[in-house]
């Protein structure tokens, strides 16, 4: 077993046995009960060492299943956003308030989380794909305001975030937290190109085209997985423009597949798109059925920056701000809004075609950067405002929510 899945091991183990401590200290659970928690906790957990050794077999060899083994394909590996969601939940909570909670309070709806110590937007590739190629849009369309919200004030405090950066502190609540390198190792890295193969019958000049997407998508997800941050970002306007770069590679990676998708999709017979789609249907009834839902339109931010309030009242407390600062607070809050404003009417997530759909994913990371860009702006020139002592105070907001 490799270094990589031996720590994510270590976090999902690290996070199990927190789970059940913390049960017997709500639960009053005795030995016995501590141990059917476990037991039921090591069984749902099977499915993740399932997915990383699909992970490991994708890495050789793109995926091949016959349509037949589809649903074991699915069920267990990263392709599933289900899977996914457990390891991301298990590396977002190892690093917070040491591993001890349930959910933290940046949580999408949909269970995953848009930041993972000091890394964004964790499988990004993959939830491009799952959209694009199949119409899944679980993963993808969760992100929105509350991961702008998250890096204003973010949830870990800088020992958390420099654990995730490594080496790693002295004491056992730091064990468990994952690198960033292994939190970065499991992006996808191929289309099922045989699958496709397999459904659509390619002519020759079909087979060409399908090779060259899967080449640029090989491509495209390496250069998002060459954002991986190689340290913490310590401060809100750092994590911003953390995130500035992570959704433009993210961008120009779906920009360099959009012509050799739209090639080889043009070249489809109206027959071979409809047992696409029939494979694409599959693909979502096999999420379904496996736990995952998809996400509605409403979910791409209208009902989620409504969980997390401004909390105007609270800076103005621990930061005991003059006019001049209350005046840059205001336009902060205005920025805020309109990022809200924008990443909640631009939602698409029922695009029908291929194209169609990579083109919906252009467009939201477009908004996406314009949001990120808009509160960044206003929050320098809220700093320029502030002391140090005043930053230190509004750094440690985001810290103290535990709900």
């Amino acid at each position: 077993m490799s270094k990589t899945r031996i720590g994510i091991a270590v976090v999902i183990l690290a996070t199990l046995l927190s789970d059940a401590a913390e049960a017997r200290m709500r639960l009053g659970m005795g030995p016995v009960g501590i141990a059917r928690f476990a037991v039921a906790h090591v069984l749902s957990l099977r499915r993740l060492r399932h997915a990383h050794a699909f992970v490991r077999h994708d890495r050789i060899r793109t995926a091949s299943a016959r349509p037949q083994d589809a649903p074991s394909m699915f069920d267990t590996g990263p392709g599933n956003p289900a899977v996914r969601r457990q390891i991301t939940a298990a590396g977002a909570l190892a690093g917070w308030h040491g591993g001890r909670t349930v959910n933290g309070w940046w949580r999408h709806s949909d269970g995953g989380y848009g930041w993972v110590g000091p890394l964004f937007w964790p499988f990004a590739i993959s939830d491009i794909h799952d959209y694009t190629m199949w119409g899944d849009g679980t993963g993808f369309w969760n992100y929105s305001y509350p991961d702008i919200y998250a890096a204003i004030f973010a949830p870990y405090g800088g020992d958390e975030l420099a654990a995730y950066a490594g080496p790693r502190p002295h004491g056992r609540r730091h064990r468990r937290i994952p690198s960033l390198a292994q939190l970065c190792s499991d992006e996808m890295t191929g289309l099922p190109v045989e699958q496709i193969r397999e459904a659509i019958a390619p002519n020759e000049v079909q087979r060409a085209a399908l090779d060259d997407l899967a080449g640029a998508w090989m491509q495209a997800s390496q250069m998002i997985r060459a954002t991986c941050p190689t340290k913490a970002s310590l401060t809100a306007s750092a994590r911003l423009a953390v995130m500035q770069q992570r959704i433009g590679t993210m961008m120009q990676a779906a920009l360099a597949v959009q012509a050799p998708l739209t090639k080889f999709y043009d070249l489809l017979e109206d027959e071979q798109e409809a047992r696409l789609n029939a494979l694409a249907e599959d693909r979502r009834k096999i999420s379904t059925s496996a736990g995952t839902t998809e996400v509605p339109a409403q979910e791409c931010g209208a009902a989620q920056p409504a969980a997390l309030p401004w909390p105007a009242a609270e800076i103005e407390a621990r930061l005991r701000l003059n006019d001049a600062q209350l005046t840059a607070l205001k336009a902060l809050q205005e920025a805020n809004a309109r990022a809200v404003d924008i990443l909640v009417s631009d939602c698409q997530p029922d695009a029908v075609t291929l194209p169609a759909r990579l083109d919906a994913v252009v467009g939201r990371l477009e908004a996406m950067q314009r949001a990120v860009y808009l509160v960044s702006a206003a929050l320098e020139d809220f700093y320029a405002t502030l002391s140090d002592e005043q930053k230190a105070q509004f750094e440690a907001i985001g810290q103290k929510r535990t709900t």
